[in-house]
C-alpha cells in the first residue's frame, strides 16, 4: 500500500479558495438569518453599546449575549473598538469581502420595528447617558474650564474655528453655537455674523455663556435652552453651525449631526471640532466624557448619512497626547428642506 500523501492538482487553489469563500458567506448569511441577531443588528443603528448594555436591553443573561454578539463579529456584521476599559460594539460598515451584502442587509433591519419592550429598554439606556452626562454639567458648571483645560483649551482650537468660518463662501447672516460652554467664541461669532443664537441643553452653561456676553458686552446673542427639536428651532435655518467639544458627551452622535444638518441652510456649513480616537479612560469621571474620541471615517458617515458633503478638514496635535479634528461639512442646495428627526443629547 501507499501511504505517500497525495498530491493535489496544480488547478486545485481555486477550489480551495471557493470552499472557504462559500464557508465565509455562509457564516455571514448563518448570523444574519436569526430574528434576535436582526434585532440586535437594528439597535446598533448609529450607535455602538457595551455586552452588558445590550443584556440589558434584550433581558438576556451576558454570556447569552456574548454569544451572538461572537457570531456576528465572526460573520464581519458588527466590529468592537476598546475604549479604555469598556468594550463597545458597532457595526461593521467596512466589511472587506461583502460590504454589499452587508450595506443591504443594514438597509432592510433598519426599516424594522423593535418590540415595544425592548424600545422602551433601549431608550432607557440612552436616556441614562442623557442623564449623567446632564448631571455632570450640572455639578461642575463651576468647574468647566478647569476640566476642559485637562483636555484641550478653546485657545488651542478656538482661531482656527474661526479661520475656517472666514475661509468658507457662504453668507454671513445667521450663525449657531451648540453647547457655547463659557461663551469664548461667541465673541467671534458675533463679529462675523449678524444673527447669532447659543444652544445648550444645561441652564447652568447656558448662564455661563450668558455672563461672559454680558462682560464682552456682546449684544443681541439670543440664548435657546434645550436641544435640537427645540420649537425655538423649528423651520429655522442658520447659514453657519459650530459645534465644539461637545459630541463626545452625547449618549447618540450620529444624531447630533442629522439634527443640525436639517437647520443649514442652502450651502450653509457645519464646523464639528472633536477629539480624534484615544484611549485616556480617566476623562469619564473627571471630564464626563461618553466616549473617547472619533474615528474620522464615523464622522464622515454620519455626515452623509445626513446629506452632508465632506468639504475640509483640518487635524491638530496636542502636547498631552490627545488630538483635535476640525471637520466641515456643507449640505448642498438640492438638500434643503429636507426633515430629520432627533433629539440634542437625546
Amino acid at each position: 500500500m501507499n501511504n505517500q500523501a497525495r498530491t493535489l492538482p496544480s488547478d486545485s487553489a481555486p477550489l480551495l479558495d471557493g470552499v472557504a469563500e462559500a464557508e465565509s458567506l455562509a457564516a455571514l448569511l448563518k448570523a444574519a438569518a436569526d430574528p434576535l441577531r436582526l434585532q440586535i443588528l437594528r439597535v446598533f443603528n448609529n450607535n455602538a453599546f457595551g455586552a452588558l448594555e445590550l443584556s440589558e436591553i434584550f433581558a438576556m443573561r451576558q454570556n447569552a449575549m456574548s454569544h451572538h454578539l461572537k457570531l456576528l463579529s465572526k460573520a464581519g456584521l458588527i466590529s468592537s473598538r476598546r475604549e479604555g476599559t469598556h468594550l463597545f460594539y458597532r457595526r461593521n460598515s467596512q466589511h472587506s469581502q461583502y460590504r454589499a451584502l452587508c450595506d443591504d442587509i443594514f438597509a432592510a433591519v433598519n426599516n424594522l420595528v423593535l418590540p415595544a419592550n425592548i424600545q422602551q429598554r433601549l431608550d432607557e439606556i440612552q436616556d441614562a447617558r442623557a442623564t449623567a452626562s446632564k448631571a455632570f454639567f450640572r455639578r461642575n458648571a463651576d468647574k468647566f474650564r478647569q476640566q476642559q483645560d485637562l483636555i484641550a483649551c478653546f485657545p488651542q482650537y478656538g482661531e482656527a474655528v474661526l479661520a475656517v468660518l472666514d475661509s468658507f463662501p457662504g453668507r454671513r447672516d445667521s450663525v449657531l453655537e451648540v453647547g457655547p460652554g463659557q461663551g469664548d467664541l461667541l465673541k467671534g461669532l458675533r463679529e462675523r455674523y449678524r444673527n447669532v443664537a447659543a444652544l445648550d441643553n444645561s441652564e447652568e452653561m447656558l448662564n455661563l455663556a450668558k455672563i461672559s456676553a454680558e462682560r464682552e458686552q456682546l449684544a443681541g446673542i439670543e440664548f435657546i435652552l434645550g436641544d435640537t427639536v427645540s420649537s425655538q428651532l423649528a423651520s429655522r435655518r442658520f447659514d453657519a453651525i459650530t459645534l465644539n467639544m461637545v459630541l463626545h458627551h452625547t449618549p447618540v452622535p450620529a444624531h447630533i449631526i442629522r439634527d443640525l444638518a436639517d437647520h443649514l441652510g442652502d450651502r450653509g456649513l457645519l464646523v464639528v471640532t472633536e477629539l480624534c480616537q484615544h484611549d485616556q479612560d480617566w476623562v469619564r469621571e473627571t471630564c464626563g466624557d461618553l466616549w473617547l474620541g472619533f474615528d474620522a471615517n464615523d464622522l464622515t458617515t454620519w455626515a452623509s448619512q445626513a446629506g452632508l458633503q465632506d468639504v475640509g478638514s483640518e487635524y491638530l496635535a496636542l502636547k498631552n497626547g490627545f488630538s483635535i479634528q476640525i471637520r466641515q461639512f456643507s449640505r448642498p442646495p438640492a438638500a434643503v428642506g429636507e426633515d430629520t428627526k432627533g433629539a440634542f443629547l437625546q
